[in-house]
C-alpha cells in the first residue's frame, strides 16, 4: 500500500489526487491536508464571484473527494499541527500543492500607505477568505489597479458593478454592502507596456463593455497599427480588437475604467493614506521591455490594488527559489519523498486546467520513486499525531454540512453566503 499526503486542496491538489488514484488504483491512500476547514482553494476564494461557471469544476473534485481512498483533512496547519519532517516520516510521498497565495510585493515608495493592497487580499476580501475578511478598502475616490492581466480586470469589474449586476454571484455580504455605498468615479488600469503585451483574455475584456454604469476608455494613440495585429495569436488578437472597439466607441456612463498603457507607477503619495499615484511614461525597447522616459504625472486615488503576481510562501528547511517565488524543484521533485505541483512547482502561471496534466506528471514521478510503498504508517499515523495535539480535524462530510449551511444562508439570487470566519465554519457542523 502507498500512502500519499497532498498539502493544499485547490485544483492542483485534487488533480494530483485523481492522478494518483488512476496511477495506483486501490493500492493507495491519499490524504489532502488543508489549513482551512473548507476545500477547493482558488476555486472558492480566487475565482471572481460573478464567474460561477468556472467554479463548477469543483464538482469534479467532489467526485474524487468522496472515493474511499481519498480523504480531506481540513483545519490542519502545516508547521503548527504537523511538520514536513513528520509527514515525510508517515507517508511515502508528500506533495506541496499550496499554490501561490501571497502577493508579490509592490516595491515602490509609499507602497505601505493605508489604502494600498495586493490583489490576493482584495480578491480574498470580496470572496470571503478568512485571512482577508477584515480588509476595509477605501471606496470613496479614484482607484488605481496596477497590472495588465485578468486579475486586474476582475478587480476593476467588481469595483464598477451595480448591486443588481451581482445577482447570481457569491460575493460575500460584507463586500456587497461596502460596494453598495462606494463612490469610485474612475478606475485606472496601469500597464507598463502596451496593448500587444497584455495578458487579458477576450471574455474578461469583453465583459467590461457590458457594464451598466461603467464604460472602458482606451486612447486610440496607444494602439499599434491594425496591420501589426496579424503577429498576435488568435486570443490576443480578439483581446486587442476589444480595446480597439473601446477606443472607437467611448461611452458616457458615470464610471470610467481607463486603460493607461505605457505607464509605470514610481511612487504612491499621501498624508497618512493614499492620495495619488505618481506614474512615469514608458517606451518599449527593441527587446519589448519597458523603460521610463522621465515624463511623470499623478493620478488621484484613495485605493491602489496591485495585481502584479503572486508568490508561494516558503517553508523553513525546504529549498526555495526566491526569484521565481516558488519551491526549488526539478520537474516537481524537491527532495526524496517531497514534491511540488501546480503554482507551488512552476510559479503562478497557467489556467486552472493546466494543473491537471501537471498532477498526472507528478503522479508518474511518484510511481517511479516509491514503487510498492515502504510500509509507512500513513493515515492512521497522522490521526494519532493530530489527536495527540488536540487538533479538530474537518472531514469532507463535515465540509458538506458547512456547504449546506452556506447555501441555506444565501441571500435571494445567490448560490451561497460563505462563512468568513473559521469558528463559524466549525460551528456549522452537526455533531
Amino acid at each position: 500500500m502507498r500512502h500519499i499526503a497532498i498539502i493544499g486542496s485547490g485544483p492542483a491538489g485534487y488533480y494530483t489526487a485523481e492522478a494518483c488514484q488512476k496511477q495506483f488504483g486501490d493500492e493507495v491512500r491519499i490524504d489532502i491536508i488543508d489549513r482551512l476547514p473548507v476545500p477547493f482553494g482558488l476555486i472558492r476564494t480566487g475565482v471572481a464571484p460573478d464567474h460561477q461557471s468556472i467554479k463548477g469544476v469543483s464538482r469534479r473534485y467532489e467526485t474524487t473527494a468522496l472515493t474511499d481512498n481519498v480523504r480531506f483533512v481540513g483545519n490542519v496547519t502545516l508547521g503548527k499541527d504537523a511538520s514536513i519532517e513528520e509527514l515525510l516520516g508517515l507517508y511515502d510521498a508528500v506533495v506541496l500543492a499550496t499554490g501561490a497565495p501571497n502577493d508579490r510585493p509592490l516595491e515602490i515608495p509609499g507602497a505601505d500607505l493605508p489604502g494600498v493592497t495586493g490583489s490576493a487580499a482584495f480578491v480574498g476580501w470580496y470572496n470571503g477568505h478568512p485571512d482577508h475578511a477584515a480588509l476595509a478598502p477605501a471606496l470613496t475616490g479614484g482607484a488605481v489597479v496596477i497590472g495588465n492581466g485578468n486579475v486586474a480586470l476582475d478587480v476593476a469589474r467588481v469595483l464598477a458593478k451595480t448591486e443588481a449586476e451581482f445577482q447570481g454571484s457569491d460575493i460575500v455580504n460584507h463586500a456587497l454592502d461596502a460596494l453598495r455605498g462606494a463612490t469610485v468615479p474612475a478606475i485606472t488600469i496601469l500597464g507598463r507596456r502596451g496593448p500587444h503585451q497584455i495578458a487579458m483574455t477576450p471574455k474578461e475584456l469583453g465583459e467590461l463593455g457590458e457594464l451598466e454604469r461603467a464604460t472602458p476608455v482606451v486612447d486610440a494613440a496607444d494602439l499599434p497599427s491594425v496591420d501589426d495585429d496579424a503577429t498576435l495569436d488568435p486570443g490576443q488578437r480578439k483581446s486587442v480588437t476589444h480595446l480597439r472597439n473601446f477606443a472607437a466607441n467611448p461611452g458616457d456612463k458615470p464610471i470610467r475604467i481607463v486603460f493607461d498603457f505605457f505607464a509605470m507607477p514610481v511612487r504612491i503619495e499621501g498624508d497618512g493614506k493614499v492620495e495619488r499615484v505618481v506614474v512615469e511614461r514608458t517606451a518599449l525597447g527593441p527587446d519589448g521591455s519597458a523603460h521610463g522616459t522621465g515624463e511623470t504625472y499623478a493620478i488621484p486615488a484613495s485605493l491602489v490594488v496591485s495585481c502584479i503576481g503572486y508568490r508561494t510562501p516558503p517553508i523553513p528547511g525546504i529549498p526555495y527559489d526566491d526569484k521565481a517565488g516558488r519551491f526549488a524543484n526539478e520537474e516537481g521533485r524537491i527532495m526524496p519523498g517531497l514534491y511540488a505541483v501546480g503554482w507551488a512547482r512552476r510559479g503562478p502561471t497557467g489556467t486552472i486546467g493546466t494543473n491537471r496534466p501537471d498532477g498526472f506528471a507528478i503522479a508518474e514521478k511518484i510511481a517511479e520513486d516509491i514503487g510498492a510503498g515502504s510500509g509507512k504508517a500513513g493515515r492512521p499515523g497522522l490521526d494519532t499525531l493530530l489527536a495527540s495535539r488536540g487538533v479538530e480535524v474537518v472531514t469532507f462530510r463535515d465540509w458538506q454540512q458547512i456547504d449546506t449551511a452556506e447555501i441555506a444562508a444565501a441571500r435571494a439570487g445567490s448560490p451561497r453566503e460563505k462563512f468568513v470566519h473559521v469558528d463559524a465554519m466549525l460551528g456549522a457542523r452537526i455533531p
